[in-house]
């Protein structure tokens, strides 16, 4: 009859570190869970719509017919900010299930080093949201009417593009809000200092980016890129999986994928933005001018500087991507050239063996002619 262990594990102290990690995701979707419940009661209903509801909804159209599709439209505003914070409430409720459901039981049947546990669980993370948030900027592009060629990315702006739809609104509040829960999630999964810094980074990028494309009514040319950045981003993650599974063989096919799909994503990335804003923008010189209420931003100073940020950004990521592949490339020559070193040495060896034991066979030999030639003199 097996022994049962009368030792308890000790919970930690409530409202310890280590109790707001380990139950971060329920502490949170109670959080959440008050802000929707707020929405049952008459008088807490118009603050928590606030939260949950998108707001700035423009004005219907009088003139259209009865028969036309009704679209609503929406514009930004200060309020998003608590739609942001809510749905950040939510990436971190679902970074915590993906994390506890999937990822960790994937991660322990795997065994993997304490590194490369803690790159899984980031590239997994990303997978999923990249090939989710490219698969949604895909949908809005071809159901939304807004951008139906390339000259849609500036043509009618300001006037059309502060019309968002509320798939492309929603889609841009989901992407601030889950780069915005990346800050958290620092603290939650215990990310080790020197990976903190890069971390911070690459979220911090991600954030600035995405909120100034929405803020100065650029969200169909950030929709455009961020789909090319998602697919090239889904592909590394992807890649990265299978390194860490041990995958060999789809692993080797999904970076060479990566390899060749990465520079030409990158350059379109730069090539899409100079002709908006050089072309597109700069030529159309009665949309001009900086007016805030009219969500008009197309200056030289604000083109110029969006120019200089995507195209310094695409130049950083090729920077470090050549940078990796040198160093690659050099790790892969010493090991070789290692290899090859030790391979001489087993040779030598092997050569001065054989040397040796012949030298060995020949001893009995001198030996007896020796005593032969003494005998006949005697």
């Amino acid at each position: 009859m097996p022994i049962k262990s009368t030792r308890k594990t000790k919970s930690p102290p409530v409202l310890s570190h280590e109790f707001i990690i380990q139950n971060h995701g329920d502490i949170v979707s109670c959080v959440a869970m008050v802000i929707v419940m707020g929405l049952m009661f008459q008088v807490s209903s118009p603050l928590a719509s606030l939260f949950i509801i998108l707001q700035y909804n423009l004005p219907f159209d009088k003139d259209a017919s009865p028969n036309e599709e009704l679209v609503i439209f929406y514009n930004n505003g200060s309020l998003d900010l608590a739609a942001i914070f809510f749905y950040a409430l939510i990436s971190v409720v679902c970074h915590a299930v993906i994390q506890e459901y999937v990822i960790d039981r994937v991660s322990r049947k795997l065994h993997l080093s304490k590194v490369k546990h803690s790159k899984f669980n980031e590239s997994g993370q990303l997978l999923l949201f990249n090939v989710f948030s490219a698969a949604w900027a895909m949908h809005i592009i071809f159901k939304d009417e807004s951008i139906t060629s390339v000259s849609s990315l500036w043509a009618g702006y300001p006037e059309d593009h502060i019309k968002m739809t509320f798939r492309l609104k929603f889609f841009f509040i989901v992407q601030i809000s889950y780069w915005l829960h990346n800050y958290s999630e620092l603290y939650f999964q215990r990310v080790k200092k020197e990976e903190m810094f890069d971390r911070i980074v690459y979220t911090t990028i991600h954030l600035v980016v995405i909120s100034a494309a929405y803020a100065l009514n650029f969200t169909r040319l950030g929709l455009i890129l961020l789909t090319l950045h998602y697919v090239a981003e889904a592909t590394l993650n992807a890649s990265r999986l299978l390194h860490f599974a041990e995958i060999n063989k789809p692993a080797a096919k999904a970076f060479k994928t990566y390899n060749t799909m990465f520079p030409v994503l990158r350059l379109l990335s730069i090539v899409v933005t100079l002709l908006t804003m050089q072309v597109g923008m700069a030529g159309d010189s009665a949309a001009q001018g900086l007016d805030v209420a009219a969500g008009n931003f197309n200056t030289p100073l604000i083109r110029v500087a969006t120019m200089v940020i995507v195209s310094a950004l695409q130049t950083f990521l090729g920077w470090r991507f050549i940078t990796f592949h040198l160093r690659k490339r050099s790790e892969r020559k010493a090991l070789q050239a290692a290899a090859a070193k030790k391979k001489q040495q087993l040779i030598k060896a092997k050569k001065s063996k054989r040397s040796s034991d012949d030298d060995v066979d020949l001893l009995p030999e001198v030996d007896q002619n020796t005593h032969e030639t003494t005998r006949r003199r005697n």
